[in-house]
């Protein structure tokens, strides 16, 4: 059963365009009864405090603050968005070995004196990798760091059939799994409008859908990231809603599905890697993951994406 608590402290490490802007949306969704703002520039938490904290009268009571690391620890979800950013022309993965060092030395300060029912909700790319280092260099349970995931490759995926079709993104149901990044897989087996099949649908409403079509909505929800940061050096306000969607879902402990990157332990024959599948959030992070029955042709791609994540882990030194 559903806690009565709906309300709850949420801590954002780091504060540049996406820290930003996850601060803005949770404020505005009134989430949060607390929000602490962590950044090594100090200043500049401090400015992103004083405007937000300019917009009370719009928006729903929330006590906004800076602090440490050590303010985060008394938190019910700490978000992590502190790292350097994608360049133009650079993949998630390239940022690994930059950000994979930050983690190392972040991670363990922000967890020594967590709250033993906290969730660390890891954003920063390439997220699925750095959320598997925050597990394994913090003393926190597998379910209780969570990665943000393929949620907003999913409402992209979602948005782009939804604009074909011309119907509410709301009423399309489809998932996108694996790496938070290329190798993601979209799951066209499952994906539905209103219960109708998609192809289905497309066929009756909206005159059928090609391989080239799907090919095509593929490479447009793979390469939105990268066309967003060629043309103004960041991706932020979706991700911001995107995140928001899941600390909503843990403190007013929703028991949501969400394709959040979890630590996979055999689900989809994988294995001691973090990605993206569908997984019920709640107040305890990840309750559990859902299995999809996929067609031999999706559970190879989804294996192999893993296996690109498996690739990335070995290459680091930090263990």
């Amino acid at each position: 059963m559903a806690t009565t608590r709906t309300r709850g402290k949420v801590a954002v490490v780091g504060v540049g365009s996406v820290g930003a802007a996850t601060a803005f949306s949770l404020m505005s969704s009134g989430v949060a009864s607390e929000l602490v703002l962590v950044d090594i520039d100090e200043e500049k938490a401090e400015g992103e405090r004083m405007d937000l904290s300019h917009g009370a009268y719009f928006t729903p009571p929330v006590d906004i603050s800076t602090g440490g690391y050590e303010d985060c620890w008394d938190a019910d979800v700490v978000v992590v968005t502190a790292g350097t950013n994608q360049r133009p022309g650079e993949s998630r993965l390239d940022l690994l070995e930059r950000n994979a060092g930050i983690f190392e030395e972040m991670i363990p300060q922000i967890t020594e004196g967590l709250a033993d029912d906290s969730v660390l909700l890891v954003v920063t790319n390439p997220v699925d990798v750095l959320s598997y280092v925050s597990w394994e260099v913090s003393d926190l349970p597998e379910e209780r760091v969570i990665g943000s995931g393929t949620v907003l490759d999913t409402s992209r995926f979602r948005h782009v059939l939804s604009r074909e079709c011309d119907v509410d993104p709301k009423n399309v149901h489809g998932y996108v799994v694996g790496e938070h990044g290329d190798s993601e897989v979209m799951l066209w087996s499952s994906t539905n409008v209103a219960g109708v099949p998609y192809e289905t649908y497309a066929a009756r409403h909206c005159g059928g859908v090609s391989e080239e079509a799907k090919e095509e909505v593929e490479r447009e929800v793979r390469e939105a990231a990268y066309e967003i940061i060629e043309r103004k050096g960041a991706t932020n306000y979706a991700i911001a809603l995107a995140t928001t969607e899941i600390v909503e879902a843990v403190l007013r402990d929703e028991n949501s599905i969400l394709t959040v990157s979890t630590l996979l332990g055999g689900e989809y024959g994988i294995d001691d890697v973090y990605a993206s599948v569908p997984c019920v959030v709640n107040r305890d992070g990840v309750r559990n993951v859902v299995e999809h029955d996929l067609p031999a042709e999706e559970r190879e791609a989804l294996e192999d994406s893993a296996g690109v994540l498996a690739e990335s882990l070995a290459d680091l030194d930090y263990r």
